[in-house]
C-alpha cells in the first residue's frame, strides 16, 4: 500500500511540476477551451496508465511530451471524424505574454501563433518541440524520425513560416511591407 501511495505521490510531483506541457500541447491541438480541459484530462489519464512503463531514461518531461502529443494526435482524428473541428484559432502556442500596449513583438508573436496552429498534426509536434528548446535527437526519439530529419523538417517548415509571416505581415499593412 505504500508502494502504491509513494507512486502516486512521485506521479502526482511530476505531474504538477511539468502541467505546462499539457496546457501548451491542449492549446496547439484544440480550438476551444471545452476540448483542451477534455484533452488535458484525457492525457492525465493516460500519463496514469502508462505511468508503469516510464523507466527514468529519459526525463520525465520527455516522456511526458511523447504521451501529451500522441493522446492530442488521436483525439483530434477522433473529433475530426465526429466533424467537430478541433483545430486551434482562438489559440496562444506560445507562452502567455505580459499584458501591455501591443507592439511590434507581440504582433509578431501572434501572427507567428497563427501560422502555427494551421500547420498539420505532425510539424505542429515538430515545432512545438523545438520551440520548447528539445534537442533534435529528443524530438527524433519522440516523433520516431531521424535525426537529419528533424533538421531537414524544421528548415523547411522555418522557411514556410517565414514567408507565411512576411505575406500576413504584409496583408496587414496594406500590402506595403517588404
Amino acid at each position: 500500500m505504500k508502494a502504491d501511495s509513494a507512486r502516486a505521490e512521485l506521479f502526482l510531483g511530476e505531474l504538477e511540476q511539468h502541467k505546462r506541457i499539457l496546457h501548451k500541447v491542449a492549446r496547439a491541438y484544440c480550438g476551444n477551451s471545452s476540448d483542451r480541459e477534455d484533452l488535458v484530462q484525457e492525457t492525465v489519464v493516460q500519463l496514469w496508465r502508462s505511468f508503469g512503463s516510464f523507466d527514468g531514461r529519459a526525463r520525465f518531461s520527455t516522456w511526458m511530451y511523447g504521451v501529451a502529443l500522441n493522446v492530442a494526435i488521436s483525439f483530434v482524428r477522433r473529433e475530426g471524424r465526429r466533424g467537430r473541428r478541433a483545430a486551434p484559432h482562438e489559440t496562444v502556442l506560445l507562452e502567455e505574454l505580459p499584458a501591455r500596449e501591443p507592439d511590434e513583438r507581440t504582433r509578431e508573436a501572434e501572427l507567428l501563433e497563427r501560422e502555427i496552429a494551421l500547420l498539420g498534426e505532425f510539424d505542429k509536434a515538430l515545432v512545438l518541440l523545438y520551440l520548447d528548446g528539445n534537442e533534435y535527437a529528443t524530438i527524433a526519439g519522440l516523433l520516431g524520425i531521424s535525426v537529419s530529419n528533424v533538421g531537414t523538417r524544421l528548415s523547411r517548415l522555418k522557411a514556410r513560416l517565414a514567408e507565411s509571416l512576411r505575406s500576413a505581415a504584409r496583408r496587414e499593412s496594406g500590402g506595403h511591407a517588404s
